[in-house]
């Protein structure tokens, strides 16, 4: 039987995956705290304008999570069975991970305002860039 070590890379994978799994839950809970009168939340979920802007922000902060691991994931994969792991990949997926984490705290606080929030989503698309980079370069 062969041993194999989870790498870093594979590890922040699946902590981000759990992380964007949990990430609705903020936004379930602004929700529920904040019943719209007269909608029918099974037929069609009612407009974020009628929730507490925290709500909204939480509800973007999932989709933004979304946007970005996807593709983070998928480069890091690849990267991952192409045998290309290095200090870059390794160093680009805490980068992407701690950015991850901020920009979703940030947003769902409201603390982290433009132009940080931006900037935070960006650095995200740069890890995916040289995730992408790794990839064509193993």
């Amino acid at each position: 039987m062969t041993e194999t070590m989870l790498s870093t890379e594979l590890g922040i994978v699946i902590m981000l995956s759990v992380f964007a799994a949990s990430l609705w839950i903020p936004y379930i809970v602004g929700v529920n705290m904040h019943p719209q009168q007269g909608v029918d939340d099974f037929a069609r979920p009612p407009a974020l304008t009628g929730f507490p802007e925290w709500v909204h922000r939480a509800h973007r902060a999932h989709l933004n999570l979304l946007e970005q691991l996807l593709p983070f994931a998928i480069l890091t994969l690849i990267v991952d069975r192409l045998g290309g792991y290095s200090d870059l990949t390794y160093w680009t997926t805490i980068t992407f991970f701690w950015l991850r984490i901020a920009h979703a705290v940030g947003m769902i606080s409201g603390r982290a305002r433009s132009p940080l929030r931006p900037v935070i989503f960006t650095g995200g698309w740069i890890c995916c860039l040289l995730m992408a980079y790794a990839a064509f370069t193993a």
